[in-house]
């Protein structure tokens, strides 16, 4: 039978190992985050949605332009004889004047859209980039929990082979060996747990970042970006979280977006003119419609005063005074959850760096322990269970160590990310930063084109 545990303990050493780091250069925190930052699908598309946003500031500006059309027709009739042909083309061309403010009002709207897009960018980037932080973390937690776990499954095979020695010569029981046994099956099914914990984040480390985890370096907390205290990160967290300066944003556009609905209200003037070229053929001629072309022209102004829309703009306005309250409300909710977010990141730091202290301590205690325990075991003071519950209590030891050093380095990244600097510029990473304004200089003004400014 021990045998066969053994036999299955070598295959999972094996397929463990098969787990473990690639022999490529080793990997940083901060190149794991560059990727990220270049290759994350969910930020690219955030960026995307972005420049879908620009468009609006432009189709907004489009009230104040022109609007030139060109028409043209042609008509053949015949009744009893007399054929007519008639046709023409011609250009019009209509500007409004006045529309009760409501382009300004749009345009502003459009703009303070804008703003709040590029707000729920920044917070994209920031999700990404702590995201790709905790998935660098727990690849090497899992590995290093699965290194624990082929070492203690190491140890147990050999204490299943000294307690059949013992009671091969009569020193030992046979609960001896059945209790090394039953820790032995034990430590095989954590291995196998361990290993699939191993499979399950590298997965999530190639979705966040893009890549597949090579040899990870061990990564420091980022205690430099950290504000010197709980209050000053609130005071951070309240003027530069994104999620916070977005919201006001949409605070904006809805208070525009109130006096546009209010200037359907108010009277409209336009001016229009036109140009055509009439034809006119019949057959037989007639003197009252002589054959031939006429040319004609046309200028003027329209004065259009709204008295009854039937309510329909009237429940926009109060539908429009509705949505600037819930944005309104929505800002003090955004205040509290990033507040929220602050203390609990703050926290969890404190803890962490408590944690690994403690466990470090604990685990040198539990390797002492170990030993000593061993040895009285050896002289007949110990029994074969207290080794094994002493080498329980050291492989908990190093796993709650190792825990607490991947919480400390998230937690720290996490108190970055909760006041809202955690970004390319300030982690100091190796990549070309994605500047919004950049693709909205392009368009705002754009009177006419339909290829992106990316060559589309």
């Amino acid at each position: 039978m021990s045998l066969v545990r053994n036999s299955i303990a070598a295959a999972l050493l094996l397929s463990v190992s098969s787990l473990g780091i690639k022999t490529a250069a080793a990997e940083t925190i901060f190149g794991a985050l560059t990727k990220a930052y270049q290759y994350n699908s969910t930020l690219n598309a955030s960026r995307a949605g972005v420049r879908v946003t620009d468009e609006g500031v432009a189709i907004a500006k489009s009230g104040w332009r022109p609007v030139i059309m060109g028409s043209s027709s042609v008509n053949y009739a015949s009744q009893g004889g007399t054929r007519l042909t008639t046709g023409g083309f011609g250009v019009t061309i209509q500007q409004t004047l006045f529309d009760g403010f409501q382009t300004l009002n749009n345009v502003r709207a459009a703009e303070a859209q804008v703003r709040a897009q590029d707000e729920n960018l920044r917070n994209a980037e920031e999700n990404i980039l702590f995201n790709a932080v905790s998935a660098y973390m727990d690849v090497i937690l899992n590995r290093q929990i699965a290194q624990f776990r082929e070492r203690n499954l190491a140890f147990l095979n050999e204490q299943v082979r000294a307690a059949n020695s013992r009671l091969d010569v009569g020193e030992g029981t046979r609960t001896d060996v059945a209790q090394a046994q039953a820790s032995q099956a034990l430590a095989i099914a954590q291995l196998s747990a361990a290993r699939a914990q191993v499979l399950s984040s590298a997965a999530t480390y190639h979705q966040v970042i893009g890549d597949e985890p090579g040899n990870l370096q061990p990564a420091h907390p980022v205690a430099k970006l950290l504000p010197s205290s709980l209050n000053a990160a609130f005071a951070v967290a309240a003027t530069e979280h994104p999620a916070i300066r977005s919201t006001e944003a949409l605070v904006d556009a809805s208070e525009f977006s109130v006096k546009s609905a209010q200037g359907a209200l108010l009277p409209s003037i336009a001016a229009q003119a036109g140009l055509n070229r009439d034809y006119n053929n019949r057959s037989p001629a007639s003197v009252i419609s002589p054959n031939g072309w006429e040319n004609s022209a046309s200028i003027g102004l329209s004065l259009n005063v709204p008295i009854y829309q039937g309510g329909r703009v009237s429940a926009q306005v109060r539908q429009a005074k509705e949505s600037l309250g819930e944005a309104r409300i929505q800002v003090d909710v955004s205040r509290d959850q990033v507040r929220a977010a602050v203390a609990a990141a703050w926290s969890q730091y404190q803890a962490a760096r408590e944690s690994v202290s403690a466990n470090a301590t604990a685990v040198k205690a539990a390797q002492l322990a170990l030993n000593g325990v061993i040895e009285e075991r050896n002289v007949g003071q110990r029994t074969t269970l207290d080794v094994l519950n002493s080498q329980a209590d050291l492989i908990s030891a190093q796993i709650n160590q190792v825990s607490a050093e991947r919480d400390l380095v998230v937690a720290s990244y996490a108190i970055v990310s909760a006041v809202g600097r955690l970004s390319a510029g300030r982690l100091g990473l190796a990549v070309a930063e994605y500047h919004p304004e950049e693709h909205y200089n392009a368009v705002k003004d754009k009177w006419y084109g339909l290829r992106t400014p990316d060559g589309r």
